[in-house]
């Protein structure tokens, strides 16, 4: 009996492995956590392809197979390279991968305005028309998990399908990726960023705790690097700051060489519970579960509830850790039972979910 139930647990940790590196990694960084959590800079260059959207081809989930996580690799990320850069894509299908996204209504409606101005700009260019001064650094500003760093990826392949960027990668990065201990190591320090982020985006999260306006701190020093290399490099470097809405304002207001050049403000709003239920149902079918009906209703009044305060939750980052609770309830109950089936590691029940939030099954 003891061997059996160590199998169930193996081959139950074994798809939660591949869960968590085939999908939630893949997943937008804003959306499904933060990417720069542990202070380092990430780049990546080959578009995201799984982000969270409505009509994806793995909603199915009778198609599901079962596998072992060494089945599809050690779920790492190959080196980029530059000679993989991303082929220039169809402006009306990244159009329509925005159009699919969950939610985010307001900020589709400003994407596809700076798409078509952008795409306008372009073609005067290449017409020989004389074009306007046009700033494409923006300011995203929202509560965590609401989608920003998705957004920020899906610019970048925009500017680079239109030839605006060389590049089309997206380097992210917070404070402690810029900033340094010591005087004039700062400058050195966010250089080497700015030199990584050359022919793509930089997206600087939670820009604001560069200007904190305490002694001797060196975000400044950060900040006017950032604001003399988007000087020098303007046909070739774009800068997204993002952070709370409040704040990003104050980050704004802090250097009048910032608000010369952004100019273009996206504000990301709360998911709704309706959405964040949309997410989760969509992330259960992209991993191979299956929810009951009576566990569908018991999250639906969870999501009704903490949508109240969907940015103390989390958004789509709540969402996530939800997700992951209620994968070790469902692991927990399938190590006690005789015999498990492959509906059985696919059904999530709302015992399940009660357990995950509650910590009781009444």
């Amino acid at each position: 009996m003891a061997d059996k139930k160590d199998e169930i647990i193996s081959m139950q940790l074994d798809l939660i492995k591949q869960m968590t590196e085939n999908n939630i990694r893949r997943l937008s960084t804003d959306i499904w956590g933060s990417a720069s959590a542990d202070g380092k800079r990430k780049t990546e260059i080959v578009p995201d392809d799984a982000a969270p959207k409505k009509g994806d081809a793995a909603e199915n989930p009778t198609n599901c197979r079962l596998t072992k996580a060494s089945d599809t690799g050690d779920g790492a990320s190959p080196t980029k390279k530059e000679d993989d850069l991303p082929p220039k894509e169809s402006i009306d299908d990244l159009k329509a991968e925005l159009d699919s996204y969950i939610g985010l209504e307001n900020v589709k409606k400003e994407v596809r305005n700076l798409i078509n101005m952008a795409t306008v700009y372009k073609m005067r260019k290449d017409n020989d028309l004389p074009t306007a001064d046009v700033s494409l650094h923006m300011v995203f500003s929202g509560n965590p998990g609401t989608g920003k760093t998705m957004i920020a990826r899906l610019m970048a392949r925009v500017y680079h399908s239109l030839g605006l960027l060389s590049k089309g990668h997206l380097t992210e990065v917070d404070r402690s990726g810029l900033v340094a201990g010591y005087i004039g190591q700062t400058a050195i320090k966010t250089s080497k960023v700015l030199e990584e982020a050359m022919g793509g985006v930089l997206f600087i999260d939670e820009a604001y705790t560069l200007t904190s306006k305490t002694e001797n701190d060196f975000g400044f020093e950060a900040v006017d690097t950032v604001l003399k290399a988007m000087e020098d490099n303007r046909d070739d470097l774009v800068v997204i700051v993002a952070g709370y809405i409040d704040l990003m304002e104050e980050f704004i207001d802090s250097n009048p060489g910032l608000r010369s050049r952004f100019n273009k403000y996206v504000n990301f709003d709360d998911y709704t519970a309706e959405e964040m239920t949309d997410i989760f149902d969509l992330q259960c079918k992209k991993s191979c579960y299956d929810l009951s009906e009576d566990a569908k209703a018991e999250l639906a009044e969870y999501f009704k509830a903490v949508a109240e305060e969907a940015g103390e939750f989390g958004n789509a980052r709540g969402v996530r850790n939800t997700f992951e609770k209620i994968l070790t309830e469902q692991a927990n109950r399938l190590a006690e039972m005789e015999s498990v089936t492959k509906e059985d590691l696919m059904r999530i029940t709302a015992a399940d979910v009660k357990t995950a939030l509650y910590g009781k099954t009444e």
